[in-house]
């Protein structure tokens, strides 16, 4: 099996739906991935903006969870921005979006529309049924993990 802990340095969480971000933040810890997550590493007192840029720009990958909240978020957008610079610095994929609502799909926000048609957005709509977030969580894992190169 794959060491995920030492191929992939870490997920970075953006949220607003805190029982599913607690949730698959402690499902990716639990499989060898590790994470930056606001409420958990975010050091008391920092600056908010401050403290998410380092973030995006020190750690691999940027899962970001959108929902009803995240999309009124201004934060939220300043992150998605940042990840966007971030993949055109490094010429690879950073942010990897993933929905629990439908609000993405359907929102007016300029951001959220980009989002939308230039990303395959993950499907965590169902995620308090067992067999669905499980099935979603691995195709996460899947898709954050680096692909060894065949020869």
């Amino acid at each position: 099996m794959l060491d995920l802990q030492r191929r992939y340095r870490s997920a970075q969480m953006a949220h607003r739906g805190i029982d599913f971000a607690d949730r698959i933040h402690a499902d990716l810890q639990n499989k060898g991935v590790r994470c930056w997550f606001a409420p958990h590493n975010m050091p008391i007192g920092g600056k908010i903006l401050d403290e998410i840029d380092a973030a995006i720009r020190l750690r691999d990958k940027l899962l970001l969870i959108l929902s009803e909240h995240s999309i009124e978020s201004d934060w939220v957008e300043d992150e998605v921005t940042k990840a966007f610079e971030e993949e055109r610095k490094r010429d690879k994929i950073v942010l990897f979006p993933i929905r629990i609502d439908d609000t993405v799909m359907n929102t007016n926000e300029a951001w959220a529309a980009k989002l939308r048609a230039n990303r395959n957005i993950g499907d965590f709509r169902s995620w308090k049924d067992h067999n669905a977030y499980t099935k979603s969580l691995a195709r996460v894992i899947r898709d954050l993990t680096p692909r060894l190169k065949s020869s």
